[in-house]
């Protein structure tokens, strides 16, 4: 997460319109001109949200959208939007977000990245990149609808150029700008950026490229951008990708994301065999390595070495053994643990660059962490003439102890009782494991699906029958012709 947060500034996991930008832009500019308090601009952000969803939830020409809020805000559009009501900044449960600024909390750090939105003692202020006059207009009828508290769906289309789906070139032009951290004339001037936009700019460039190379298999932003740059030879011999320094940083990170989604496959696994404290199904430590351990195959780790999948090809190039390992059935307990000896391996020194070893190991450091891929090497190393039930049964171990590791770091004092809380689905008592809940065990976000997203929202991308292209306008912007 630190590495796609480093790659991928200003676009986060939640962060999925434009328009979202614009507007919060649009309020941040109207919140400096009538000089707004952090009351004032808590609630114009609110109602803001409210009428883009219920611009959303009237307009059935654009109900491929999905604004933010929109299910909540529909039960609020009975004879007319009652927008103090849905908005209510009291009774949030019952309101359409139970946040207190709403969506914002999503946006907010991805907008100061951004520098569309400042944020100066709470309160909502312009950001380096000024809110064009024109993006300023489309928002000013919904900004204006703001005040009132209750709002006619006639009233409501004076607003509609703002919902999601309606194009504003004006809009499009300044955030491509923005995202791509070009200037006049579609050029790019590094000194004219800061650090982060010059590194959104080439994660771009590096997933633009993908497209371009890979586009056609029709497997999505992320899985396209691992086709052109985690294996084979493209990241070197490409000379769009080797000449853009990130494209060694996202060979790390995705090579590492095998090993992330591994261990939360198999600590959703294992919690999901697990009761909970009332029920008959509490499992002791004992129990819990014998689920992994009667997964293993017969023999030794030594022989289960021997019979993965070369890690790389006669010429040294990387070879997609995790995409093997992940084919349909992949998803077994140790599919999982393969997956783990596989990051162990490739963490070797000398088995990946140094450029790429230091992002795929994520931090400066001589000594293993808990659970990361030369933790497991040297599991490895120790358990290499044992059998592989052995080293299952030690992971087990590994993962309940880091587990206790984790709840205990997150102990709070709980105000309610003056006692201890622990934030933990997994609990331990008279050495028998309960839970209060399963684990999740999907994929940590990269955020390329969502910077893929928005750069079709800006023509930069285009989707059509499963085939992802550059736009033309894309290419010229993003330099990868060159």
């Amino acid at each position: 997460m630190r590495a796609v947060d480093r790659l991928v500034p200003g676009v986060s996991t939640v962060t999925r319109y434009i328009r979202y930008h614009s507007m919060y832009a649009a309020i941040a500019a109207h919140a400096e001109q009538n000089a707004l308090d952090v009351t004032a601009c808590r609630r114009l952000v609110r109602r803001g949200e409210v009428l883009l969803a219920a611009l959303q939830q009237q307009a059935e020409t654009y109900a491929t959208w999905s604004a933010h809020g929109v299910d909540r805000v529909r039960r609020f559009c009975a004879e007319e939007l009652e927008l103090a009501r849905a908005a209510d900044e009291e009774q949030l449960s019952q309101s359409y977000s139970p946040r207190r600024w709403g969506f914002w909390d999503q946006y907010g750090g991805p907008a100061m990245v951004l520098g569309t939105v400042d944020v100066r003692e709470g309160v909502l202020r312009p950001g380096r990149h000024a809110c064009p006059a024109a993006v300023k207009e489309l928002f000013a009828p919904l900004l204006s609808l703001a005040a009132r508290e209750v709002v006619s769906f006639e009233d409501l289309e004076t607003a509609g150029q703002a919902a999601l789906g309606v194009p504003c070139p004006a809009e499009r032009e300044w955030l491509t700008e923005v995202l791509t951290a070009t200037g006049a004339g579609e050029a790019h001037v590094p000194t004219d950026w800061q650090a982060s936009d010059r590194t959104r700019r080439a994660t771009l460039r590096v997933l633009a490229r993908a497209i371009d190379l890979h586009g056609h298999d029709g497997h999505g932003y992320q899985e396209t951008l691992r086709s052109a740059v985690a294996f084979g030879e493209e990241m070197t011999t490409d000379p769009v990708l080797a000449a853009i320094p990130e494209t060694a940083g996202w060979r790390g990170t995705l090579l590492r994301h095998y090993s992330v989604g591994a261990w939360r496959r198999l600590w959703a696994a294992l919690v999901s065999g697990i009761g909970s404290k009332d029920g008959e199904a509490d499992r002791s430590a004992e129990e819990l390595r014998d689920w992994l351990a009667q997964e293993s195959p017969a023999g030794n780790v030594r022989r289960m070495l021997g019979d993965l999948p070369q890690l790389k090809n006669a010429t040294g190039q990387l070879m997609p053994v995790e995409r093997e390992l992940l084919a349909p059935g992949g998803d077994a307990p140790m599919a999982n643990v393969r997956l783990l000896i596989v990051g162990a391996l490739r963490s070797r020194e000398g088995h990946l660059p140094d450029d790429v070893r230091a992002v795929f190991l994520g931090r400066q450091r001589r000594s293993a962490e808990f659970l990361d891929p030369t933790w497991i090497d040297g599991l490895i190393n120790d358990y290499i003439d044992r059998p592989v039930r052995d080293l299952a049964a030690r992971l087990v171990d590994d993962m309940l102890a880091q587990s206790r590791r984790v709840a205990l770091a997150k102990l709070r004092t709980d105000p309610a009782t003056g006692g201890l809380k622990i934030f933990s689905r997994l609990h331990l008592r008279n050495e028998r494991y309960f839970k209060t809940g399963d684990e999740g065990d999907s994929d940590i976000g990269t955020r390329i699906p969502q910077l893929g997203v928005l750069a079709e929202q800006l023509g930069l991308f285009a989707v059509q029958d499963d085939c992802y292209t550059v736009t033309e306008g894309g290419r010229r912007i993003l330099e990868t012709d060159r």
